[in-house]
């Protein structure tokens, strides 16, 4: 049954809307390549019945997350936040998990907000740990030599059962992060030494990311090489391309990335059998606000206008009525209703 209902999932969050002048007509083809490489189940459901099987209440997970810079984005997008929030309430209620929210300082501001709009207030993290009083933070260093030494401190205090990445830049061959079309900012961090050191723990990884620079794409890296507009090269010159080489255990391509984060909530509210481990379309337009008030603003112009990825806030506001639909029909039990027959057993 999570095989069912996660085939739908995962069509519904690879539903592409973008305008022909960014990358477009491409999430398809990366997710059935995505979801072959990875041995042919709906990605969405692997990644939940990972997450579902391995955490235990009071277990921390890590949600790394945060993308665009200054000048143009200083405290980032409003990709990324809102889904790392979606997917701290459902590990919060859901798995009675601890959320531990792992970001720049640049992108800490509408993380913080959407999370507290979700309803998970950000503590202290010996609150969290000891008492299960909502998420924490950390903030990375800004300095990319302190990042190792920090990743292996933060690793050893939470002790993570999972770590998931959303929406959060990876570097390329040359270690070098770019925006999706080949753009490089500046004044940016490097967190995949977190993932490369929790790959040899032996932490489960999950990354979930829609243009081939975010963390997770190194797992189809020669197929995004090959397949990506601006897969071999980038808007300087001598640049190689954008797509990252960090892999995770499992990593799940969508359309927007948060919609894949909402993906992944709609299969632990499924396994949970419980509606309320994914949050509400009410709750969505209040997180994509407090992410935009904060400074999480739309991407392609640098606005606060109610848009995420080039999408109108109320199309996530409907995906997650949709998925919460696909929810609460396949925890319900067996009913035809009055009109149909006696239903045969």
């Amino acid at each position: 049954m999570p095989d069912i209902i996660g085939e739908y999932v995962d069509r519904l969050v690879t539903v592409e809307m973008r305008n022909r002048a960014m990358n477009h007509n491409i999430i398809g083809p990366i997710y059935d390549r995505a979801r072959a490489e990875g041995g042919g189940r709906p990605i969405s459901a692997r990644a939940a019945q990972a997450l579902f099987d391995r955490v235990r209440p009071g277990d921390r997970v890590l949600i790394v997350t945060g993308a665009g810079y200054a000048p143009e984005a200083p405290n980032g997008e409003s990709d990324g936040p809102p889904g790392a929030a979606a997917l701290a309430h459902a590990l919060f209620w859901g798995l009675q998990a601890v959320p531990v929210f792992v970001t720049e300082p640049c992108h800490a501001p509408p993380v913080v907000a959407s999370s507290q709009a979700a309803g998970i207030m950000v503590r202290d993290y010996a609150l969290c740990r000891d008492r299960r009083m909502g998420a924490a933070l950390s903030t990375s260093p800004e300095r990319q030599d302190e990042v190792p030494d920090w990743a292996a401190a933060l690793l050893d205090d939470c002790q993570p059962r999972a770590i998931v990445s959303i929406e959060r830049l990876g570097p390329n061959e040359h270690g070098l992060i770019h925006y999706s079309t080949g753009v490089r900012p500046q004044e940016c961090v490097d967190l995949s030494p977190l993932f490369m050191q929790a790959a040899r723990r032996g932490i489960l990884s999950i990354g979930i990311g829609d243009n081939g620079n975010e963390i997770g794409f190194g797992r189809i890296f020669d197929f995004m090489k090959s397949f990506h507009p601006y897969g071999r090269r980038c808007q300087y010159e001598g640049g190689v391309g954008v797509p990252t080489t960090v892999a995770t255990d499992i990593f799940l391509p969508a359309s927007i990335s948060n919609w894949g984060a909402y993906g992944l909530c709609a299969m632990l509210a499924f396994l949970c059998r419980r509606l309320d481990v994914l949050h509400t379309p009410a709750i969505e337009r209040d997180v994509l606000r407090a992410c935009l008030d904060a400074g999480g603003w739309e991407m392609r112009y640098c606005t606060s206008r109610f848009i995420v990825d080039g999408t109108e806030g109320e199309s996530s506001m409907a995906i997650i009525q949709l998925l919460r639909d696909m929810v609460r029909v396949n925890i319900a039990p067996p009913d035809r209703g009055l009109s149909h027959g006696t239903l045969d057993r």
